[in-house]
C-alpha cells in the first residue's frame, strides 16, 4: 500500500492530473513494475540520449528524425522506422504498446511524410501505423489492439502494367482529438475522422469525412448515431 500512494503521487504530478491505482494490486507487483520502468528508462537514455521509456527488443530507426514531448513509452518488440520528410512527433504522455509497427517510408525511391501524435495519444498493442502519405492524431485518441492504418494506395489505371510499377498515391490520414478507434479497426488513406468519435471494432474506414461526435461501425463504416443522442 505504501508504494501504491507513493507511485500514484508521483504519476499524479507527471501527468498534471489525478491519478490513482486499485488498491488491491500488491507492493509486489508494483516494485517489479517500477524496475520494468526503470530499465526502460535507461534504455531511452543510452540510445536516444532522451527521457524516452524503451521497452526490450524495440527496434529505433531514423532516430535523428524523430521528436519526443514529455513522458513518452515505446513497449516492447516495436519498431519505429522514421524515415520521412517530416519525420515523427510524439506529443506529452504517448504510449505505443508492445509489438506496434511505424513505418513512415514505403519505397526508398520517394519518402513519406511521416506521423504526427499529439498529447496522451495511446496505441494498443499489434498496431500498424503506415504514415507514407501523413498520419496526424489528436490529442486524447485512444486506439485499441491490432488496429491498422494505411495512408497510401497503389495505382492501377494502366491496363498494360502491373500494378506494382504504377506507383502509388497519397492523401493522407487525419484522427480528431478525444477519439476511441476500437480494436482490428482499418483506417484507409483519405479518412477524415473528427474529433470525438467512436469507431466500433471491426470497423473499416475508408476515404472521407466523419462528423464528429458520432459512432461508425461497419464494412465500410457508417454512422450509426451521434455519440449524445438520447
Amino acid at each position: 500500500m505504501i508504494i501504491n500512494k507513493l507511485l500514484c503521487r508521483a504519476a499524479s504530478r507527471l501527468k498534471g492530473e489525478e491519478f490513482k491505482l486499485d488498491d488491491r494490486v500488491t507492493d509486489g507487483y508494483l516494485l517489479q513494475f517500477a524496475f520494468a520502468k526503470a530499465m526502460m528508462c535507461l534504455r531511452g537514455l543510452l540510445r536516444l540520449r532522451q527521457l524516452v521509456m524503451v521497452g526490450r527488443g524495440t527496434q529505433l530507426l531514423a532516430t535523428s528524425q524523430m521528436r519526443f514531448g514529455r513522458s513518452v513509452s515505446i513497449d516492447d518488440h516495436c519498431v519505429v522506422n522514421a524515415l520521412s520528410r517530416e519525420g515523427v512527433v510524439f506529443g506529452d504522455h504517448v504510449s505505443i504498446q508492445k509489438r506496434t509497427i511505424i513505418e513512415c517510408t514505403g519505397s526508398l525511391r520517394y519518402l513519406g511524410k511521416g506521423l504526427v501524435l499529439g498529447n496522451n495519444v495511446g496505441v494498443g498493442s499489434n498496431s500498424f501505423l503506415g504514415c507514407a502519405g501523413g498520419i496526424e492524431i489528436g490529442d486524447d485518441t485512444i486506439i485499441g489492439n491490432y488496429v491498422s492504418f494505411h495512408a497510401e494506395n497503389h495505382n492501377y489505371a494502366d491496363p498494360e502494367l502491373p500494378i506494382r510499377a504504377q506507383g502509388v498515391s497519397h492523401v493522407g490520414i487525419k484522427v480528431g482529438k478525444g477519439c476511441w478507434i476500437g480494436a482490428k479497426v482499418t483506417i484507409l488513406d483519405g479518412a477524415v475522422i473528427e474529433d470525438g468519435c467512436i469507431v466500433a471494432a471491426g470497423a473499416l474506414v475508408t476515404q472521407g469525412h466523419y462528423q464528429a461526435n458520432s459512432i461508425y461501425g461497419g464494412v465500410p463504416a457508417k454512422r450509426l448515431k451521434g455519440r449524445f443522442d438520447v
